[in-house]
């Protein structure tokens, strides 16, 4: 007799478990026909507890976390019938996606620098079977961020393993710093909070800042305070496909939040950089960590709102020039202009605007890297502004390559979710 599964039931409609069998994990609220109590003893489903999803025809297919007040109702873990959500379960994940990170970066790094897993993703929500988790790690701490009910529930069980498959392969880390701080745990009905994580009897870190060396390049991050978990990894090698135009070059780096394509920039022989960002603080911080690397004779820095400062200087050859232009290599790395689908279209105005001005910059000759971070400006919405603004800007584009993503922040075929970066790389002819 086939043994019955523990897990209680969500009975879903033909259409969700369309999605599903498509490969995406999700099913939404208004995709939930009913709950069943367990099969094997008769147990109802709690707000956060593994469950088994299946069709109104008794087709199973996946096992996955309730978030009963989300409008992602359940998240799939798993589409093998064979497996047990437990710390076994768990475990292999973590190593899996540990590997993945050794495979794929371990042997990128710069010669002379630490390796490439030193700094990076090392869990990415959905993409690595965590959905709702994302953990980074800067040097000897990990930072954390726990979005869904399920991951909540599971940290006890999640941190100690994750710490064991770290340690077990060499990993000297010290300690977990939660920041759970953003907006959307809400919507889970979950606290905003932040701190360390508490490891047994273990002390934790007297302090959250740490010096961490991306590209052979050191920050001082302040992981409790700063934007996201402390920096922004998924532009690690983007970074470096600047850091090779830049030598000799006059480069504007546009939206430089602390520095990193700028700092790349100079670390690359450029001979003046000129960093721009609306935030003071960001500017400090850019500001210091120039200093640190021994490259402020070269870096400049202005606080400025990108939108009104790039056509300043289109408009005042006096004032490009007073700030270190004419340029012939321009970043544009701006914060996600559309967070909703509602919000496209003036996303997609706003990467036309900035990418013109650019444009008009740059001489002939001239290279630009722009970028998005948006999943709903997808890569196709991107490059017709782009294009656009070439047209307006009577300029014609020679692509050098285009990008993504550091492979930390793996894209899953069928998750669209997944794919929120894209990268371009031009020279002005």
């Amino acid at each position: 007799m086939k043994q019955k599964r523990p897990y209680p039931q969500v009975v879903v409609t033909r259409k969700a478990a369309r999605a599903l069998a498509a490969g995406h994990p999700w099913v939404f609220e208004g995709e939930v026909l009913r709950m069943e109590p367990s099969p094997a003893d008769g147990r109802d489903a709690q707000n956060g507890d593994v469950v088994d999803v299946v069709e109104e025809n008794g087709t199973w297919q996946g096992v996955g976390l309730l978030s009963e007040q989300s409008k992602i109702r359940v998240r799939v873990v798993s589409r093998n019938a064979n497996d047990r959500i437990n710390e076994a379960f768990w475990s292999r994940k973590l190593q899996w996606a540990w590997g993945y990170r050794k495979a794929t970066m371990g042997s990128r790094a710069l010669p002379g620098c630490e390796p490439d897993t030193n700094c990076c993703r090392v869990l990415f929500s959905e993409a690595d079977g965590f959905p709702g988790l994302v953990v980074d790690r800067y040097e000897d701490v990990l930072v954390s961020q726990v979005g869904t009910v399920g991951m909540q529930r599971l940290r006890p069980t999640l941190y100690p393993l994750l710490l064991d498959v770290l340690r077990a392969d060499g990993q000297d880390i010290r300690g977990i710093y939660e920041r759970n701080d953003a907006p959307s745990r809400l919507k889970e009905g979950l606290v905003q909070e932040k701190g360390w994580w508490v490891e047994g009897d273990r002390p934790v870190p007297e302090s959250a800042r740490v010096v961490a060396c991306e590209n052979g390049i050191a920050y001082d991050l302040d992981l409790e305070n700063s934007q996201k978990t402390g920096f922004f990894l998924d532009q690690k090698y983007n970074r470096r496909a600047v850091r090779e135009l830049a030598r000799g070059r006059h480069v504007l780096d546009c939206f430089c939040h602390v520095g990193p394509f700028g700092l790349n920039a100079a670390a690359g022989g450029a001979a003046f950089v000129r960093e721009v960002d609306v935030s003071q603080t960001a500017i400090d911080l850019a500001r210091e960590n120039a200093h640190l690397n021994g490259l402020d004779a070269t870096m400049d820095f202005t606080c400025a709102n990108v939108l009104e400062y790039l056509p300043a200087l289109v408009s005042d050859k006096r004032r490009l020039r007073e700030e270190g232009g004419p340029f012939d290599l321009i970043v544009l790395d701006p914060p996600a202009f559309t967070k909703s689908r509602g919000t496209v279209d003036h996303a997609t105005h706003g990467y036309r605007e900035i990418n013109e001005w650019a444009m008009r910059l740059l001489p002939r000759g001239g290279y630009l890297a722009t970028c998005s971070c948006s999943h709903f400006m997808t890569r196709d919405l991107l490059a017709r502004a782009i294009a656009e603004a070439a047209h307006n800007a009577n300029v014609q584009l020679r692509q050098i390559e285009e990008r993504q993503q550091a492979p930390d922040h793996p894209i899953l075929w069928g998750v669209p979710e997944t794919h929120y970066l894209d990268f371009f790389v031009f020279q002005v002819v």
